[in-house]
């Protein structure tokens, strides 16, 4: 079964925090930082789930207003035991899909070959690096996608 893809709600913030901490460890983020997110979804927070009865993976926009060209992609993530089933590629079409005309950056692990591979999959390049970013000294990969027309 293909989950679908929705906007969140409310009620799912339980089931993103846990799935974050499950994917991220010490990298996730707090669960008020979670509810921070949820408090500005309407605003400038675009947060995308994917349901198939159960939250199995969630993406995280940054989306400014028209007048700014640049979307930032802040978390994406999809439950371990769910990888390499086709959505993650499902979460980045549908949250690219809310970007069409702008710019979209986002950061990840050097050492994340399978997110690197989705997300050169989806046409985005490497312009930067931050060195020593995240913990353990690992590099941050600044990845850039602009639609083709």
């Amino acid at each position: 079964m293909r989950p679908g893809i929705r906007p969140a709600v409310v009620d799912d913030l339980q089931a993103i925090a846990a799935l974050d901490e499950a994917c991220f460890g010490q990298e996730a983020w707090s669960a008020s930082g979670w509810q921070g997110e949820f408090d500005r979804s309407t605003e400038d927070r675009v947060i995308l789930v994917a349901d198939e009865g159960a939250v199995v993976g969630y993406a995280v926009l940054l989306v400014p207003p028209m007048t700014a060209d640049v979307v930032e992609l802040l978390r994406i993530a999809v439950a371990p035991d769910e990888r390499r089933t086709g959505i993650g590629r499902q979460l980045m079409t549908a949250a690219l899909a809310r970007c069409a005309g702008r710019t979209v950056l986002l950061e990840v692990a050097a050492g994340n070959e399978s997110a690197i591979g989705l997300y050169g999959g989806f046409g985005f390049e490497e312009i930067s690096r931050r060195r020593g970013y995240y913990a353990g000294g690992e590099d941050a990969v600044i990845m850039r996608w602009r639609e083709t027309l």
